[in-house]
């Protein structure tokens, strides 16, 4: 239970890294003594450092350091990346228990920095709450094990279960709160993802504005090259990605990247935001590109927001034979979230 205890601090501390250190994951680290914490850390940027320097940092007294236990929710690093080894400063510092939720999937970590730890005589114990230490790096452990970026659908549909009316008109189903959530959903994410109809009729940004946090990355479907170049999705105000089926070019933040629209062109979508390391990837598309999703069984996780706006027809998408794992109030709509497995 004491394991337990300090673990669920590190996941605690971890969770603060959540859109800013990917593509990492996210890590926390508690430092204790005797049984008492006397030094935390988590990962809080990318490229920056890692959970457990920043936690073996914060000890007022370095020497005793060969008497803590440390707890980390993933596999210290064994290599150089952005920084040094975590592996390194454990030994340096002549810890002697380490307790971990789980090993790295990264195949440049996998397992090497445990066994760098064995090796050298370090107790080690792992396994502590791994599967919450899952859920929460469910980013991390898709990119690594399914070699694609974690896929979030995302739309508001009516009481009714519309997503628009039948003529296409853009119409405003969310209330206040649920937009602000949704620009923080956006912060939370690497890219963003709309088809051409989406782009074409509602003419969005897909910026965050509504809440602190990185631009994510936008990534348009526009198999012909119709959206005007004077739309917002255009604008410098983040990367922009056009998949298309016309040209290969970089031109300033905008890339396009040419795919063969045949069936089965979102798994190819998916290698190309792989190859660039995007670890998620939020679709805020319309019936059709969401539907291509739901088809092609290329979700991880599903969040509908349902309105109190009833429409009385129009199109819509369904996710037959899922139930919501959460639902909850946001002001005046219901969020209701689905987990594929």
């Amino acid at each position: 239970m004491e394991h337990e205890k300090y673990m669920q601090r590190c996941l605690a501390l971890a969770a603060r890294g959540l859109g800013n250190v990917a593509p990492n994951p996210m890590v926390g680290c508690v430092i204790v003594h005797n049984g008492e914490i006397v030094a935390e850390g988590y990962h809080q940027m990318y490229g920056g450092p890692h959970a457990e320097v920043n936690a073996i940092r914060a000890v007022a007294h370095e020497e005793k350091l060969r008497e803590c236990t440390l707890y980390v929710n993933l596999e210290p690093c064994a290599h150089y990346g952005k920084t040094p080894p975590c592996t390194n400063l454990i030994l340096e510092k002549k810890i002697q228990c380490v307790v971990i939720a789980d090993n790295d999937p990264n195949p440049l970590v996998a397992g090497k920095g445990e066994r760098q730890l064995l090796e050298h005589g370090v107790h080690l114990i792992k396994g502590i709450l791994r599967d919450e230490h899952r859920f929460l790096n469910r980013r991390f452990i898709t990119y690594h094990s399914q070699k694609r970026p974690y896929v979030i659908l995302k739309w508001a549909q009516s009481a009714d279960g519309w997503m628009a009316p039948p003529d296409n008109r853009q119409v405003w189903l969310s209330g206040e709160e649920a937009r602000t959530l949704v620009h923080r959903w956006r912060a939370e994410e690497q890219a963003i993802l709309v088809g051409k109809n989406t782009a074409l009729t509602d003419n969005p940004q897909l910026t965050v504005r509504f809440a602190d946090g990185r631009q994510p990355l936008r990534v348009v479907i526009d198999r012909n090259l119709e959206v005007p170049g004077h739309y917002n999705l255009y604008s410098p105000a983040a990367p922009t990605l056009i998949i298309n089926a016309v040209k290969d070019k970089v031109d300033g933040h905008i890339t396009f990247r040419r795919v063969c629209f045949e069936s089965g062109f979102l798994r190819e979508v998916m290698k190309i935001l792989f190859e660039m390391q995007i670890q998620s990837v939020m679709v805020e598309g319309g019936p059709e590109t969401l539907r291509h999703f739901v088809n092609g069984a290329l979700w991880d996780e599903a969040r509908v927001l349902i309105s109190p706006v009833q429409l009385g027809s129009g199109r819509g998408v369904r996710l037959e034979g899922y139930t919501p794992s959460e639902t909850k109030k946001v002001g005046s709509d219901t969020l209701q979230i689905y987990y594929r497995v």
